[in-house]
């Protein structure tokens, strides 16, 4: 979305990196709610095999670990252009606390959601777009930042509810515990803001049909065929569809923007355009 005529080459360098980062960052942030979960973990069926919950790490070695994590993530970071530094500088605080929100919040998905979004906003500045003066780049980095923001609650509404029980039991708060009784219907309507934010950043970006048939439609149906099938009381099902249902998603979006960057670098729109002037002659 950040620049389609930018060249192959600078796509796939920058998606490695980002790749690398994410998976770098997302780590962290699982050790970082590890430690900070240790005393809660142990009381949760899922959870209580955990290294440090089950005391076979130690949670001095676990901090070491984290600063090793964090630190190869700086350095995907410096090789990025400098200006992603600030912007990407913000959400430490929202790594670092994230684990916190389950204690004071029925919503800790929310929070979830917008830490591991953060890379939605990255994408622009990575490839030399600046956000605070290009509007257009804003506007388009902003929705795709609460879409993904409803898409990671959404998901993680699913995961939660396989520790409905314990998680009751242990005084954990959860979007899955406070809407347990709607919850399909609360997955409808993230579903839909999902899609809305989607296509809003299509229009904001000047996507094309590539974009809005692969991505968003694609999203559609995945998204639709998960709320209707996941079992909520089913403990293995939520977790399969948790652990599947994000690829398929997460897939098809990934398709469709990789369609509409060809598209759009091959000149296949120009060529339609084109073609349509030619029959209006």
């Amino acid at each position: 979305m950040a620049t389609p005529m930018a060249s192959p080459s600078a796509v796939a360098g920058t998606t490695a990196l980002f790749f690398t980062g994410a998976l770098v960052m997302r780590g962290a942030g699982c050790t970082i709610n590890d430690l900070w979960d240790r005393n809660l973990d142990p009381h949760v069926e899922r959870t209580y095999l955990r290294p440090i919950a089950r005391k076979a790490v130690s949670p001095q070695a676990a901090i070491v670990f984290t600063g090793a994590q964090l630190l190869t993530g700086l350095a995907v970071l410096l090789s990025l252009p400098f200006e992603c530094f600030w912007y990407a500088t913000p959400s430490l605080l929202l790594v670092a606390t994230y684990p916190l929100a389950k204690r004071v919040t029925n919503y800790p998905q929310f929070v979830l959601g917008l830490t591991f979004s953060w890379g939605a906003m990255m994408g622009f500045p990575a490839l030399g777009v600046d956000l605070l003066s290009n509007t257009v780049a804003l506007t388009a980095a902003a929705c795709l930042y609460a879409s993904n923001v409803a898409w990671t609650v959404l998901y993680d509404m699913i995961y939660a509810h396989m520790d409905i029980k314990d998680d009751a039991k242990a005084g954990i708060k959860s979007i899955a515990l406070k809407h347990e009784k709607e919850t399909k219907a609360v997955l409808t309507g993230l579903a839909a803001v999902q899609l809305g934010l989607l296509a809003a950043t299509g229009v904001a970006a000047g996507m094309g049909p590539v974009f809005f048939t692969g991505a968003c439609g694609s999203a559609a149906a995945t998204l639709g065929t998960m709320i209707w099938r996941v079992q909520l009381q089913d403990v293995k099902n939520c977790w399969w569809w948790f652990k599947n249902g994000a690829w398929f998603t997460g897939g098809g979006i990934a398709l469709g923007l990789t369609g509409e960057y060809l598209a759009q670098y091959l000149g296949w729109y120009d060529d339609e355009e084109k073609n349509d002037e030619k029959s209006r002659e």
